[in-house]
């Protein structure tokens, strides 16, 4: 029987997700954008209101915040916690309208987990120093909708299903991530910078990279304040799993040395 060749449009909306999912991880910081909580006069209506942030990116791909109580934005997400976030990898081209950006559509929502906590801080080490204010608070994006613009002639509405990774099969990697990525660090810290400077082709200093994090798609590196993705080839739910593939890339970078 011969293979169809039309379009499948169910699985073109995955892969936009996994794209979509792919453009946050790597990124370090988001545009917020709130509606103001007070209006600028008696008779003025509420005005959009954006400010730069720092984000952290959940297993399934959510959006984690650090924010403070007395920020403008906490005010006004407070009050509308309906919010968008831009995504922006653009930086560095000469055309920056030809690179990839994607606004996230959805409502913001305080979490108290710990283990998101924990990510959060390793994923950005500079909130270590307000991260326990009683002032400052973590916050997830529970994401309705994405619209990615990839270039010329790629624009897509996303939905959420498609943007988060299913994640009801990862829940031991999410409970192991701590004590694997100490390991690494700890244990194997030569093939992590290995990893680092050949899978991603970074250039070889005196300071070393560290693990701060994994996820099932992927793991994230920092070195002196710079952060660096590798992706898995195949996503990754255990800590066995996750072993296999970091030996693979190990592997991977090994040879990669020797040419």
């Amino acid at each position: 029987m011969a293979q169809s060749n039309k379009p499948n449009p169910e699985t073109d909306q995955q892969n936009l997700g996994t794209e979509i999912r792919a453009l946050i991880r790597r990124s370090t910081t988001a545009s917020l954008g709130t509606m103001e909580a007070q209006a600028g006069g008696k008779e003025a209506s509420p005005w959009p209101y954006c400010s730069l942030v720092l984000v952290g990116v959940d297993h399934d791909g959510s959006p984690l915040l650090m924010l403070s109580d007395l920020a403008e934005h906490t005010a006004n997400l407070k009050a509308n916690p309906n919010v968008s976030l831009l995504f922006d990898d653009t930086i560095g081209r000469t055309d920056r309208l030809s690179g990839a950006r994607v606004t996230l559509q959805g409502v913001i929502e305080r979490v108290d987990d710990p283990r998101r906590k924990t990510r959060f801080v390793a994923q950005q080490p500079s909130a270590a120093l307000y991260a326990d204010f009683t002032d400052f608070h973590l916050y997830r994006l529970a994401v309705s909708r994405g619209h990615l613009v990839a270039g010329f002639g790629r624009i897509h509405w996303v939905s959420a299903d498609d943007i988060r990774f299913d994640t009801r099969e990862s829940g031991a990697l999410a409970t192991a991530e701590a004590e694997i990525v100490a390991h690494m660090n700890e244990d194997h810290g030569d093939a992590v910078n290995l990893i680092a400077e050949q899978i991603l082709g970074q250039t070889a200093t005196d300071q070393s990279w560290v693990m701060v994090a994994l996820d099932p798609e992927g793991a994230d590196f920092l070195r002196a304040g710079t952060r660096a993705r590798v992706a898995f080839d195949n996503p990754v739910h255990d800590a066995a799993s996750c072993r296999k593939e970091l030996v693979r890339l190990t592997k991977s970078a090994r040879s990669l040395l020797k040419q």
